[in-house]
């Protein structure tokens, strides 16, 4: 078959469209960043209007860079940051504030109020997900209790809401002119208002939250057509038929389809997704339930999902913060200077910790300095706090799971970071595989798109295109690995209990 997919993959930091042909090969991109709103202490906010722009400007620099018109192009698929909040007016399609960013930690105090009935797994049960800041529901409850006017406008049917895939597909499909509004199971299971067992939203839920029901978009499948692209935009036309949150597009792009089928995404955070199959496995140990994905007339995917909030935007912060390197790559060489860590660790509980620790109430710490630290040291440190982050929630995997995990698929920008991969392997005690696509986000909303149009067949077909291209086996000695977890593990706990009410 001939023609192209294109995948609008809307991350953290920035927007990417990818032109994927038939053989699932990357033939062009666009990317823009966007900027990082923020207001004060544990505050972070994206314009939603400049997301948008940029999202129309990679799609013509992606198409341009190919040579290809809309003609050219089967379906567009979207994949988005997941938890970040937007409200809009569906008369005029302006937000009423900034979307809040899933890393944005202004509501544990809503969380905490919510948690006096019943504890901060209250909801749990229903919805696969604890209480926590990082969710969109405490986010959309903050927008309507204070920003002047929201909750009136909202309750007389003015308002929409929507993480980043509900947004863009409105926009793209005709905004106030029609705009269909719409979000899929993967991205309405990180609400806290879906059940997860019915894929519905849950009514008792949000007469909790105080959420009027007219705002919620509609809940569909991750694989099916929703609306054509609309108006003068170059996509016109187009089917959108793709819509997977970014972790899930993630696991779908690395062809995780059978239960057991794991991979760890190396982003702005990072993200380990283990495939349960039909069935919703409860996490006893600090994972959350979550959809995988669902097919079109077919049932959902569970997984479980580790959580981790910053890695990669550590990196960022060197870079932007602290001003110790000038580029995201140079962190690699910098922390090759060194050794070792120098006994530096560096636990970065910016937005408090995920899992499996679910501590709103920790904040960043870097532990063990001396006069001998230098910035590489603290390079290193940083580079290790992802490898040592993902052995924490792979140890909940294994907790939880039937079977261990005897490899690691894993995809994102830092899996290029060699040095990264090999200390990963070691920390682990398993195998890490990379594949010879590692931009598998993106081709996992192009995989769901082409599905529900045809121009791919089946998932075993998907599945064929799959190629490894780097394995690294770990070489530490087992009594270092266990010296190093247990200096981690205690520089964790350095991070515990610094919130204070007062300080919140």
């Amino acid at each position: 078959m001939t023609g192209y997919v294109v995948a609008i993959d809307q991350g953290t930091t920035s927007t990417r469209a990818v032109v994927v042909d038939h053989d699932g090969q990357i033939v062009s991109s666009g990317q823009l960043e966007h900027e990082q709103i923020l207001p004060r202490a544990g505050w972070v906010e994206h314009d939603p209007m400049e997301i948008w722009g940029n999202t129309r400007e990679v799609i013509g620099t992606a198409l341009s860079r190919a040579s290809l018109t809309r003609h050219d192009i089967a379906a567009v698929g979207i994949t988005n940051q997941r938890e970040t909040t937007v409200v809009w007016d569906r008369a005029t399609g302006r937000p009423v504030h900034n979307a809040i960013v899933w890393q944005d930690t202004r509501t544990q105090r809503i969380c905490d109020e919510l948690a006096r009935d019943g504890g901060h797994d209250r909801f749990k049960d229903v919805v696969g997900l604890p209480l926590a800041p990082y969710f969109a529901g405490t986010k959309l409850k903050w927008l309507l209790d204070n920003v002047d006017g929201v909750r009136d406008r909202a309750e007389a049917g003015e308002l929409l809401f929507g993480t980043v895939d509900t947004w863009l597909l409105w926009n793209l499909t005709g905004g106030p002119d029609g705009g269909v509004h719409v979000t899929d199971v993967t991205n309405a299971s990180r609400t806290l208002f879906m059940d997860l067992r019915t894929c519905r939203w849950d009514e008792e839920i949000l007469d909790v939250f105080g959420v009027p029901r007219s705002m919620l978009p509609e809940i569909r499948s991750s694989s099916e057509p929703y609306g054509v692209v609309h108006g003068s935009q170059l996509l016109r036309e187009t089917p959108v038929s793709g819509i997977l949150g970014d972790q899930h597009a993630a696991t779908f792009g690395q062809v995780g389809f059978e239960p057991g089928a794991a991979k760890n995404t190396y982003g702005t955070g990072n993200f380990l997704m283990v495939n349960t199959g039909e069935e919703v496995v409860r996490s006893e140990h600090g994972l959350l339930s979550t959809v995988c994905y669902q097919l079109e007339g077919q049932p959902p995917v569970y997984a479980l999902e580790g959580s981790i909030a910053v890695t990669g935007s550590l990196v960022q912060w060197l870079r932007d913060q602290l001003g110790i390197i000038t580029t995201a790559p140079e962190v690699e060489k910098l922390a090759e200077q060194v050794e070792d860590n120098g006994g530096v660790y560096f636990v970065p509980a910016f937005s408090g910790l995920f899992a499996p620790y679910w501590r709103g109430d920790a904040r960043g710490a870097i532990v063990g300095l001396t006069r001998y630290a230098n910035r590489s040291h603290l390079a290193r440190a940083a580079l290790e706090a992802t490898a040592f982050q993902s052995r924490e929630v792979l140890d909940a995997v294994n907790a939880d799971a039937e079977v261990e995990l005897t490899e690691l698929r894993v995809d994102g920008g830092m899996v290029a970071n060699d040095a990264l991969m090999q200390f990963q392997a070691d920390i682990l005690g398993i195998p890490v595989v990379r594949p010879a696509i590692i931009e598998t986000t993106a081709l996992g909303a192009a995989y769901a798109a082409g599905l529900a149009v045809g121009f791919w067949e089946d998932l075993a077909e998907l599945s064929q295109k799959w190629r490894e291209d780097r394995r690294w086996e770990p070489a530490m000695e087992a009594g270092e690995r266990d010296r190093q977890l247990r200096l981690w593990r205690k520089a964790v706990t350095r991070t515990f209990d610094w919130v204070d009410d007062d300080v919140r």
